[in-house]
């Protein structure tokens, strides 16, 4: 986030270790979990409400298909954006508080919650839901990549559950779908970050996504585009990997359960993406 919005004129960080360094630096190691409370609030619910609709949308469209798969991560990344721009808000404006500063001098917000109560109180909805546009932008189609990339994955690599290489199958097919996912629709996540950082100053720069795409443009060039991309892949694969392999996993563990109970041979799980 600190990478997507600086500004150009004068950037605090010249590239994602430099802006791990002067963070521990500046604000001590804590400064790195700045707007956690935000996450760690939503991700069970986007989590459980992507791969539950991804999972019945799948089985209403009928055929396993890749297209399919597409379309049940499009559908699941949609519908998650209700949840997941609010977070987002104020995980933003709390990344970015006190930037630079060990001990706070001007703390807008006591947390995430408190953040997000403010801007209600100040701009009502429409300021909870600032940068939802571009979010479903970016949710939809990159769920949609996220899932088909993990059904291919686990295709070729042949995840079965009796297979003792299954475990670093999962983790590899969900780190390189997290990759993917993010690669597919970056730029829209830079854009989002400077819609929903945008007045945090208390000085207003864009009047709405074109407008920020073209001042962003005008400014910076193509490469403001990419700004934190190394940062947001360096984080995505262990966070995907690691959401993919317990997920299936859990998946695989309670299909066996549920055979069992059933007096059933243990199953034979092909495409544990479509569980």
């Amino acid at each position: 986030v600190r990478l997507q919005v600086q500004n150009v004129e004068k950037p605090l960080y010249r590239g994602t270790f430099h802006c791990f360094q002067s963070i521990i630096k500046q604000e001590s190691a804590f400064g790195l979990y700045k707007g956690i409370g935000s996450p760690m609030m939503g991700l069970t619910f986007i989590n459980a409400l992507v791969f539950g609709v991804q999972g019945n949308t799948l089985r209403a469209l009928g055929k396993d298909t890749p297209l399919n798969q597409f379309l049940a991560g499009s559908a699941a990344g949609a519908i998650q954006c209700i949840i997941c721009c609010p977070m987002e808000l104020a995980k933003t404006r709390m990344q970015l508080q006190g930037t630079g500063e060990y001990k706070l001098k001007t703390k807008n917000y006591k947390n995430s919650l408190d953040c997000l109560i403010k801007i209600y109180q100040k701009e009502g909805l429409r300021g909870i839901n600032r940068g939802m546009v571009s979010t479903f932008i970016r949710e939809t189609p990159s769920f949609g990549f996220y899932f088909l990339t993990y059904d291919c994955m686990t295709r070729y690599l042949g995840c079965e559950a009796e297979d003792s290489y299954v475990i670093p199958k999962l983790l590899f097919s969900g780190g390189m779908s997290g990759i993917v996912s993010w690669l597919s629709t970056y730029p829209v996540d830079v854009i989002k970050s400077r819609l929903q950082a945008d007045g945090v100053g208390g000085v207003t720069q864009y009047n709405g996504i074109l407008d920020c795409i073209r001042k962003s443009y005008h400014e910076e060039g193509w490469r403001v585009f990419t700004r934190g991309l190394t940062s947001t892949l360096l984080r995505a694969f262990p966070v995907n990997a690691a959401t993919f392999a317990t997920v299936t996993v859990f998946l695989m563990y309670m299909k066996s359960e549920d055979n069992l109970h059933e007096c059933e041979p243990g199953p034979v799980i092909q495409q544990p993406s479509s569980l």
